[in-house]
């Protein structure tokens, strides 16, 4: 398997995909484009490794219950009954990712790209959180008495011998490079601290790091890279919006590579669903379906988020849904396979022209079935 898009793990927070829809764009432009390759359902990636979780465990009502079950539970909250996605669910904890990433750690550590060195870094002395300087208030007790506190942590040196993010690792064609994305991502420190201090992560206390936990920027790219290697995919196209890569983008620059697979970012832009409810004008006198409302806003707006990659626009959806009505209108009673072939390289070289062009789009709405959240994400928009 050549490509495999998956997810950019999504924050377990407190919502659900009902209210939120916008948080299922990542899973389900992975779900479409991968059932556009003819590819088996993937996993939704979970990064449950946040404070913000810490917090909510702490503060829980009722008997204690270990964390992995405590995410698991409102992870499963967030999908609607009997919609279990058919790919599974994996979070950035999962063994298998802790075990990918101890071995990546330690093939780096012997590389020399990572180090194991002793560092003074601004700490709660309260409750021993790492904090940022500037004086402000613990963000795990509220407490404003820090002090500077020295030990061993996990170090990444930027490499200086290429950027960043360069053209080899966006998934896109030459056209649509990220330029300002490439420039911004490169405004980091020379030298990242990858060891934080967590409730709850993987743990690097087998390094001889206790009480530390991987950083979860460093840690997600490893759960998209073992869910590719599950699959045997030689491409993990993690679908991310520009902002979330820019954030994530250096300290996972020592993580998107392990045993012949590497890892790319899909940008994708945010969606208007707040003002989808506009459309009912359109809705009527087109006298669509509910599937034909369902495949718009749940199958074709995060298609179309690719090739936007920033935000689009509520001006744009009446649009928007007109091409959609045109080509799902225009669906051939039989695939034209030249023209379905061209969209599966367009995929797999980044190329979203396609989805703007009715007769491709046509094709590909013609091979299509209509979407659940066990085959491609969330039901409900």
């Amino acid at each position: 398997m050549r490509h495999l898009f998956l997810n950019g793990p999504v924050q377990n927070g407190p919502f659900t995909f009902d209210t939120r829809p916008g948080k299922a764009v990542g899973i389900r432009l992975a779900a479409a484009l991968n059932a556009i390759l003819g590819l088996p359902p993937a996993p939704h990636l979970w990064n449950t490794v946040t404070l913000a979780g810490d917090l909510r465990h702490r503060e829980a009502d009722g008997p204690r219950i270990p964390r992995q079950r405590f995410e698991a539970d409102r992870i499963a909250d967030k999908y609607p009954p009997g919609q279990s996605p058919a790919g599974g669910i994996m979070t950035d904890t999962d063994a298998e990712v802790v075990s990918l990433a101890l071995e990546m750690i330690e093939n780096n550590l012997r590389a020399g790209t990572l180090a194991i060195s002793r560092e003074t870094v601004p700490t709660c002395r309260s409750c021993g959180h790492m904090t940022g300087s500037g004086g402000h208030p613990c963000n795990a007790c509220g407490s404003t008495d820090t002090r500077e506190r020295t030990g061993l942590h996990l170090v990444a040196e930027v490499a200086q011998d290429r950027p960043v993010l360069d053209r080899s690792d966006i998934h896109a064609c030459h056209r649509q490079q990220p330029k300002h994305l490439q420039h911004t991502a490169a405004n980091v420190a020379g030298r990242l601290i990858l060891s934080r201090t967590r409730d709850h992560g993987i743990d690097l206390s087998p390094l001889g790091l206790n009480g530390l936990v991987l950083d979860p920027r460093a840690g997600i790219h490893v759960a998209v890279l073992a869910a590719a290697q599950k699959q045997q995919a030689d491409v993990a196209v993690m679908t991310i919006t520009q902002n979330a890569a820019n954030h994530i983008a250096a300290h996972g620059q020592r993580f998107r590579e392990h045993s012949g697979t590497r890892l790319q970012y899909a940008l994708h832009g945010h969606l208007p669903y707040d003002h989808t409810a506009g459309l009912q004008p359109l809705h009527e006198a087109y006298r669509a379906t509910q599937a034909i409302k369902d495949g718009f806003e749940e199958w074709f707006l995060p298609l179309f988020s690719l090739r936007t990659k920033t935000a689009t626009s509520p001006d744009q959806l009446p649009s928007l849904f007109k091409h959609y009505m045109r080509a799902h209108l225009a669906q051939p009673a039989e695939v034209n396979a030249a023209v379905f072939n061209a969209v599966q390289r367009a995929v797999g070289a980044g190329d979203t022209r396609w989805i703007t062009n009715k007769q491709a789009l046509a094709n590909v709405m013609a091979t299509r079935q209509a979407p659940t959240l066990s085959a491609a994400g969330p039901a409900h928009g």
